[in-house]
């Protein structure tokens, strides 16, 4: 893609549980993400990483704007910041039963957007 262009925008929702008993330590540990965790987002296309609480339900929103999104979400999984910080949040979240191929937050299609 030449320099000038801009990267299409691939805007993805996901949704999981969180678990009851976990919520309000979830929410404040989202008060403060440890700077290597964003610094790998960034490095890796990712940006207005949004998660939304409903209940026990937690959506979340980004937006990637790069040119290979496998390659990317598999460099922030491999991230070892990354894999610090899912070892103290992941067992606060539940996947759903739902859920194919025993994704953990299970990506959700788009139905409608109004830019």
């Amino acid at each position: 893609m030449p320099e000038n262009e801009e990267a299409p925008v691939r805007r993805v929702g996901q949704v999981i549980e969180l678990r009851d008993e976990t919520a309000q330590e979830y929410v404040e540990l989202h008060r403060a993400v440890p700077a290597e965790v964003l610094e790998m987002l960034s490095c890796a296309n990712v940006s207005n990483y949004t998660i939304f609480r409903h209940g026990d339900l937690l959506f979340g929103y980004f937006e990637y704007r790069g040119a290979d999104y496998e390659a990317d979400m598999a460099r922030i999984a491999a991230d070892p910041a990354t894999r610090r910080w899912w070892s103290v949040v992941m067992p606060m979240q539940r996947s759903l039963s739902s859920s194919p191929d025993e994704e953990w937050w299970v990506t959700m299609e788009e139905v409608f957007r109004r830019e």
